[in-house]
């Protein structure tokens, strides 16, 4: 398989999985390309690679390689020209009472509870709801590049968990979950979060994953002005953003 032309001469392999059920669209078949081997991923290639669009699970560093059907558009914010709407700038002002730690990449059972109660309400039936501690610990505490994970907490209660990885030019949002209620936006609060943190650093852009236009899921991050997205290898203005729809990543 070939690799992406601009990435440093090292050992890598790319490969493609066989078929397998697409967890986005329903009825469609998907395939991703793998990047391998893992131990080779460093923070400095990892970087390489999500400006390629690849992603990481754990240590498996993939990106959607299907036959038919090219959906999956990487995205990402541009940190320095970002300016929130009314609606974000509420929801920022409405969550600054959080306090923010940084915890290390261990498995602790006051996350993993959160966890479960985040799958269960906001992903239910999808299949990760039923993630044990172990297939919890192999999803977001195992990896091999620069990844932290913050806390978020309201006085001594536990409202979110973000997980994220340092890139050489910007942060790559992980995975975040948060204590399901009506009354909070934690998801978008987590992303203008992020956009700070990247400014803080010097860093240029928050990559987001993943984007389909036909996922209502997936809507959010079009809210966010500016989004670029990864089309024919560059990457490019997405357009206006599409309103503002609850965090779910």
């Amino acid at each position: 398989m070939t690799k992406p032309h601009d990435l440093p001469t090292i050992t890598l392999q790319f490969y493609a999985t066989a078929p397998y059920e697409c967890s986005y669209l329903e009825g469609q078949v998907a395939r991703s390309q793998v990047a391998t081997p893992s131990h080779l991923i460093d923070s400095s290639v990892y970087s390489q690679l999500v400006h390629h669009g690849f992603r990481r699970s754990g240590t498996f560093t993939y990106r959607p390689h299907c036959d038919t059907c090219q959906a999956c558009t990487p995205l990402r914010l541009p940190v320095h020209d970002f300016q929130p709407n009314r609606t974000q700038l509420r929801t920022w002002r409405k969550h600054q009472h959080l306090s923010v730690r940084e915890k290390p990449l261990d498995f602790d059972a006051e996350h993993y509870a959160l966890y479960q109660r985040y799958l269960q309400t906001r992903h239910s039936g999808g299949g990760m709801d039923e993630d044990s501690p172990q297939q919890y610990t192999q999803f977001l505490l195992q990896s091999g590049v620069d990844t932290r994970l913050l806390e978020f907490r309201d006085s001594d209660q536990l409202a979110m968990v973000s997980i994220v990885d340092i890139l050489d030019d910007g942060i790559s949002a992980v995975y975040t979950f948060y204590e399901p209620s009506p009354q909070a936006s934690f998801g978008v609060y987590n992303i203008l979060w992020q956009l700070q943190l990247a400014r803080a650093m010097g860093l240029d852009y928050v990559y987001l994953g993943y984007w389909i236009e036909q996922s209502r899921k997936m809507r959010y991050k079009t809210a966010f002005r500016g989004f670029q997205l990864l089309r024919n290898g560059q990457w490019q203005s997405g357009g206006e953003s599409q309103g503002a729809e609850e965090y779910e990543q």
